[in-house]
């Protein structure tokens, strides 16, 4: 039976990734089960399962090949979830009843576990005439803030909440107040926000020459590009959004330019699609494949990179035929292009075990090599299984050899793909590794250096103590078996001691060999100039990267995990995060009940109720912090009984497991009765069901657990910002440890591995 190389690694899969019913009876005994049935699924298309099961479990085992989370998690099971990541959904008309019809479409694509992208540059701007109506538009911001609302209250399969990323092209009247949205730390939360910036945008910044803001034929404001761009930059180092995305570029590398335009992005941009696109993801894990690790020989074996990649690539086609899709859009568009995109993890863990250090000229060369290799073989892989299967319905080979990607292609796999065509047209991609490279083992998230070498995890038990694991990144793992407590080397950095410039350097050293884009967060520090500052977006513009998202650390956002330095400690080797403050906790297995619990009951008269329904919420303190921890409902109403005493049940069960339980409000709230609702206090209330809510809601604010009224949990408004070399961050809503980093475009979770991105 497999070991899993750390406690935090066997959590992650026991929570996210095992198969177990509802009521918790288990069917992925071991994680040799779970590689069993992800293989038994991708092989049921094929004419001799039998064979190709075996070979996509040798693929799956010693977390070689990692298939994203929905495929993990979902494959095999029976569910109805999609085994796509994330969509980009339909282009948004420009008309009430299609954006309200796109709308519903998002709300079906995220209650099945997708998260979805949207261009919002369709919409006319605010103030705009609407003649059919005699009135002024409200404009695209006043509709995001709709589809914020509507994620809010879509909880994603898995337990997860959706995550979204809103586009505006530079060019739309409606652009700066979209640039300022995030300013406002409670407004947009849901959404990821990228500015579309176009090549003659970028020359006109350069020259410092005036820029048009333009909807359909009329010209509606004039603006200094570098102006505009200040705005984006001085945003972006304000409050981390949005970010870049260099749209041109993105359109001139696309093999599908002939049969698509590109307007928007999956929630961390590695995958720029078209209406109604999907990203299918996997990631060869590359701390897996070194041999001789930290010796001089120490190498990835290119046989065995090129036939991982191989089976990889016939796996997530297959994903293509068994998964199931939100929408039939969804469906044709995928089977109509057949785009996946396959990626790597641990590439920073598996640079450290080659001696390389991280944004060095040899890590850089030595990263486009592994990843023009993984192209290649990629494309190969894809040839040969269009002589077998077909080529993917909507390919034309000189089109499609004409795009940016295919010029730079080996000039036997451009023949290759002339002669026989390819079964996908896109093929790799770098997306968030964060909780499946916990699962593997916390090796390094995809291309990102590594965060932090070493970090002590809090662990809640039953009985409410605590207790406390060191989790240890993959590379230092192996360098403790193989030297012991041996001084780690000096090319050990991590993402605190890295130079920008570095981080781009890799990212575009990457990207020649990326068909898609690149999911990557470049840290910068919190005292970086603002034209230093600047200067990292124009150097990924310049270097040819398809995209820029920076972190720094502010007001607004809060402050990425400050590590402890340790006067003893090793190079790259980082103290415990703060304890201080109160916390927000997570359990995997529900807390005792004390004797005495300390709460509040509120009458709620319902206006067609002949009798008053009691609510009681009793709280528990942990870690110094208040929390609601069981409900009662009470009525004489017998026509109440049976939901009444269900509630009590559901919601107490929600309650004692802990984590981010807002959400319970904004279920309830969002509840309509088809008889009509009532108005209470000044308020129209749409059900009995929304009014427990909303008294639900108040509890929380009183006792200091919510900040306020339709805000949800977001930090403790009652904790005290302590400055341990260095300010503390946001609070994990999962398991609320002060530990949250953003990776990739991504604000995950050391603790817990919680991320709304993978």
């Amino acid at each position: 039976m497999t070991r899993f190389a750390a406690p935090i690694a066997e959590s992650i899969w026991d929570m996210k990734y095992r198969f177990k019913d509802l009521d918790g009876t288990v069917h992925d005994k071991t994680v040799e089960d779970t590689w069993r049935r992800i293989a038994r699924a991708l092989a049921a298309p094929e004419a001799d399962p039998d064979t190709w099961e075996d070979a996509f479990y040798a693929a799956l085992e010693d977390f070689r090949f990692l298939p994203a989370g929905r495929i993990t998690a979902g494959a095999g099971t029976g569910r109805q979830v999609t085994l796509f990541n994330c969509f980009v959904m339909g282009t948004i008309p420009d008309d009430m009843g299609g954006i309200f019809d796109n709308l519903r479409e998002a709300a079906l694509t995220m209650q099945q576990g997708g998260g979805i992208g949207y261009d919002f540059s369709t919409i006319r701007p605010k103030g705009a005439e609407v003649r059919s109506v005699a009135a002024d538009a409200s404009g695209p911001l006043s509709f995001m803030d709709v589809w914020d609302a509507m994620c809010r209250t879509i909880m994603s399969a898995g337990s997860r909440r959706g995550a979204m990323m809103a586009t505006m092209r530079c060019d739309h009247p409606d652009i700066e107040d979209f640039i300022a949205a995030k300013a406002d730390s409670a407004r947009l939360r849901m959404f990821n926000l990228s500015v579309l910036v176009t090549d003659a945008f970028m020359e006109a910044v350069k020259a410092d020459g005036a820029w048009e803001l333009t909807f359909g034929e009329r010209v509606y404001h004039t603006v200094q590009a570098r102006d505009l761009w200040n705005r984006i930059m001085q945003a972006t180092y304000d409050y981390a959004e949005p970010g870049v995305i260099f749209i041109d570029r993105v359109n001139a590398a696309n093999n599908l330019h002939y049969c698509e335009e590109i307007a928007a992005t999956n929630p961390c941009g590695e995958q720029p699609l078209p209406p109604y696109g999907a990203c299918l993801l996997g990631s060869i894990n590359l701390a897996r494949l070194v041999r001789a690790p930290f010796e001089d020989t120490a190498a990835v074996d290119p046989d065995e990179l090129d036939a991982l990649v191989r089976t990889a690539v016939r796996m997530m086609d297959n994903v293509v035929d068994v998964s199931g899709f939100p929408l039939e859009a969804q469906a044709r568009e995928a089977r109509a292009k057949r785009r996946i995109g396959l990626g790597v993890t641990g590439l920073a863990d598996a640079l450290l075990m080659l001696g390389l250090r991280y944004g060095s000229d040899a890590a850089a060369r030595q990263t486009a090599d592994w990843l023009h290799a993984i192209q290649r073989a990629a494309y190969l892989a894809s040839v040969d299984l269009a002589r077998e299967k077909g080529a993917f319905p909507l390919f034309d080979a000189e089109p499609f050899l004409a795009s940016d990607t295919m010029r730079r292609m080996d000039e036997d796999v451009r023949e290759a793909v002339r002669g026989s065509g390819i079964r996908n047209a896109l093929l790799t991609s770098i997306a968030p590794t964060g909780t499946i490279s916990l699962y593997a083992g916390n090796v390094s998230s995809g291309i990102e250096p590594v965060f932090a070498y070493g970090y002590t995890r809090k662990v809640l038990q039953n009985d409410g103590s605590r207790t406390e694991e060191e989790v240890e990144d993959y590379a230092v793992q192996v360098w403790r078996e193989k030297f012991g407590d041996a001084p780690l080397p000096e090319h050990f950095v991590n993402a605190q001691t890295l130079a920008p410039e570095a981080h781009v350097m890799m990212q575009a050293a990457a990207q020649p060999w990326v068909d898609s884009s690149i999911s990557k967060t470049i840290n910068v520090p919190a005292d970086i100039s603002f034209a230093d500052f600047k200067d990292v977006y124009l150097q990924a513009y310049e270097t040819g990267c398809k995209g820029c998202t920076t972190y720094r650390p502010n007001e607004v956002t809060g402050s990425v995990l400050s590590v402890e330095e340790d006067d003893e400690a090793l190079p790259g080797e980082t103290g415990a995060p703060p304890e201080e403050g109160g916390d927000v906790v997570y359990m995997s297995e529900p807390l005792e009940r004390p004797t005495e619990l300390e709460g509040a009951t509120y009458k709620l008269k319902w206006p067609d109720s002949n009798h008053a329904i009691y609510i009681t919420v009793n709280d528990i303190v942990l870690g110094g912090r208040r929390r609601p921890f069981e409900v009662f409902i009470n009525s004489k109403n017998m026509e109440h009984f049976a939901w009444t005493v269900a509630l009590t049940r559901m919601i107490s069960a929600v309650f004692r497991r802990g984590g981010d339980v807002s959400f319970v409000v904004e279920e309830l709230k969002a509840v309509f009765d088809p008889r009509g609702g009532a108005w209470m206090n000044g308020k129209y209330v749409p059900s009995i069901l929304a009014a427990i809510g909303g008294i639900l809601e108040q509890h929380m604010i009183s006792i200091g657990f919510l900040e306020g009224e339709g805000l949800g949990l977001k930090t403790d408004p009652r904790a005290q910002v302590v400055n341990l070399e260095g300010p503390k961050g946001p609070a994990c809503p999962a398991c609320g440890q002060y530990d949250m980093r953003m990776i990739e475009g991504c604000m995950t979770c050391a603790s817990c591995g919680h991320s709304k991105c993978s």
